[in-house]
C-alpha cells in the first residue's frame, strides 16, 4: 500500500485528550468526534486535514487515556497516516485495529506542508519535498495483516479467527 498526503507537524506528548477531549466521546456518531478532532490543539485541523493529510509528530504520539476514539476521529477526519517518533502502546495498537498506518520514525527533518508518501511494503517514509526518506521498523506479521486488511473487523471477515 501506498500511501500521498501533505504534512500536518506537531510537538511531542500529544495526548488522546488533544486529539479528542473527553467531553465528545460519549457518542456513537463518529461525525460528532470528527466535528472537534483536535479543536483545542489547532482549531483549524479539520479544514487542512480535508485533502487526506499524513501526520508528523514528536515522541510519545496518544499518550493518556486507552480510548480508541482519538486514532478513529483522525482516521474519520482524513489523516491517512500518522508518523512520529514514537507512540503510546495502546494508541499505536488501536491505530492498527482501525486500520489506520502508524509509522515510527524520526521526524525531525520533516516540515508541516511537505509532501509525504508511505510505502507500507518497503516501510519507508519519503519526504517528496525535500528529497529524504526516513526508515521505519516494519510491523509484527499479524499487525501487518490486519492493517492490510483494513483493520480488525476486515481481517476477521477475511479469515474468521486471529
Amino acid at each position: 500500500m501506498i500511501l500521498r498526503g501533505t504534512c500536518l507537524k506537531y510537538g511531542d506528548d500529544i495526548n488522546t485528550d488533544l486529539i479528542i477531549a473527553g467531553k465528545y466521546t460519549k457518542t456513537l456518531d463518529v461525525q460528532d468526534l470528527v466535528d472537534h478532532v483536535m479543536e483545542d490543539l489547532d482549531p483549524d485541523f479539520r479544514e487542512k486535514v480535508k485533502d487526506h493529510a499524513i501526520l508528523a509528530a514528536g515522541e510519545y504520539f496518544g499518550c493518556g487515556s486507552s480510548r480508541e476514539q482519538a486514532p478513529v476521529a483522525l482516521k474519520e477526519a482524513g489523516v491517512i497516516c500518522i508518523a512520529a517518533k514514537s507512540f503510546s502502546r495502546i494508541f499505536y495498537r488501536s491505530a492498527i485495529n482501525i486500520g489506520l498506518p502508524i509509522v515510527e520514525c524520526d521526524t525531525d527533518g520533516i516540515s508541516a506542508g511537505d509532501e509525504l508518501e508511505y510505502s507500507s511494503k518497503d516501510g519507508i517514509l519519503r519526504n517528496l519535498t525535500k528529497k529524504e526518506y526516513y526508515r521505519s521498523a516494519p510491523l509484527p506479521g499479524i499487525m501487518a495483516e490486519i492493517l492490510s486488511c483494513g483493520g480488525i473487523g476486515g481481517y476477521l471477515k477475511k479469515h474468521g479467527t486471529l
